[in-house]
């Protein structure tokens, strides 16, 4: 996913978000895509992944400065998180709310119960996993992670089978509906038209995973939460959600 062929295969296909779109000043800004998803915290909440966030916004500020203006929308660098499981969203989400008014109330209690079984996953060996490189989805820029170790991979991997396929979570609808391909989404793309110059995107990209190679960065994966978010820049959680700490 890191390497220069890949960027110049999937730079091809790549799509406009339909998660941001233009204000009446022209600039980019986030529309309603409310759900619920189980995250690190986001990179304003998180001090001991300081040092690896701010390098993340430096590599956010490049891209903007690089590539022709609009093309990439981009995140709010506070917001910058590791996401550990999607639980619902959008249509889905307003569907489940609008049948069950509560349905909200549902969820965090039963997601309460699932960070309560995985106790036996807390207190081990700590989770850390490495950055490896940018990453081009279809509709993003990030970078993607691989874990540092096998525990770090396993404690993980069981984190999200507990809450996949536990019975009364999927009875309000949530499901596993991708693959884990753990990333940290920087920006995503807005008008990829002419001006886009999608070799020079490719050249940059693998110009910036460079400095990886000889000063690896890595995510200590501490505590998870969870919190609803109202869109792409927005995550939310009071007091008294859940939350789970390995």
């Amino acid at each position: 996913m890191t390497l220069l062929d890949s960027y110049k295969s999937q730079v091809e296909h790549i799509q406009e978000s339909p998660k941001f779109k233009p204000d009446e000043a022209g600039r980019r800004t986030p529309v309603p895509f409310p759900g619920y998803s189980v995250i690190t915290p986001p990179a304003g909440e998180d001090a001991e992944n300081a040092a690896l966030y701010s390098n993340l916004h430096s590599i956010q500020q490049r891209l903007l400065q690089e590539i022709a203006e609009g093309a990439i929308v981009a995140l709010p660098p506070d917001t910058f998180h590791l996401t550990v499981a999607d639980l619902i969203w959008s249509s889905a989400f307003r569907d489940a709310s609008d049948k069950n008014p509560e349905f909200e109330e549902q969820l965090r209690s039963r997601m309460a119960d699932r960070f309560a079984a995985c106790k036996p996953l807390a207190g081990g060996a700590p989770i850390r996993w490495t950055v490896l490189g940018l990453l081009v989805m279809t509709r993003a820029v990030g970078v993607c992670l691989a874990p540092t170790d096998e525990n770090s991979y396993k404690q993980i991997l069981e984190f999200r089978r507990s809450i996949y396929q536990n019975p009364d979570l999927m009875a309000l609808g949530i499901e596993q509906q991708y693959h884990f391909t753990a990333h940290i989404t920087l920006a995503y793309f807005g008008d990829i038209g002419p001006n886009l110059d999608r070799d020079r995107l490719c050249a940059l990209l693998s110009e910036l995973n460079e400095q990886w190679l000889d000063t690896p960065q890595e995510l200590s994966v501490n505590r998870v939460e969870l919190r609803k978010f109202e869109d792409m820049a927005t995550y939310l959680r009071q007091p008294d959600w859940p939350v789970f700490e390995f």
